[in-house]
């Protein structure tokens, strides 16, 4: 079993959240009823709906983890599951996005826009433009 898969079947217990094709059509997805949280698309990496404040609250430790990738302009972060320990990040902040939904919006949160899969800001791509 994958780590994401691991996630995956993690995050399909939890009561609030449900199994669902994801916007961008790649991969798979887990929404509330407030909307998308989080798009699996690969074995490793994970794009996860958090707000503009939340992203802002925790920047500095996103950002300091490694693991994940902040897109200035976009409210998905992206993970990379590499070890069980970013499995725990990532159901943590899946819980902080829940969290996040129950209050009114930020007035800087963006529009939903396409995950950052579709952007081409996932690891692998922005990785490998990184050497050229």
């Amino acid at each position: 079993m994958t780590l994401a898969s691991r996630a995956f079947a993690q995050l399909a217990t939890w009561p609030d959240l449900r199994q669902a094709v994801p916007s961008c059509g790649q991969g798979q997805a887990v929404v509330s009823a407030k909307g998308e949280i989080v798009h699996f698309h690969s074995d490793r990496d994970v794009d996860l709906r958090l707000t503009d404040r939340a992203i802002r609250r925790f920047a500095r430790d996103l950002k300091r983890s490694g693991v994940i990738r902040i897109v200035p302009g976009s409210p998905w972060v992206t993970l990379r599951l590499d070890a069980a320990s970013d499995v725990d990040l990532l159901l943590t902040l899946v819980s902080v996005a829940l969290q996040a939904q129950q209050f009114p919006p930020d007035t800087v949160d963006r529009p939903l826009m396409g995950c950052n899969d579709q952007r081409g800001a996932g690891f692998v791509k922005a990785d490998l433009g990184a050497f050229w």
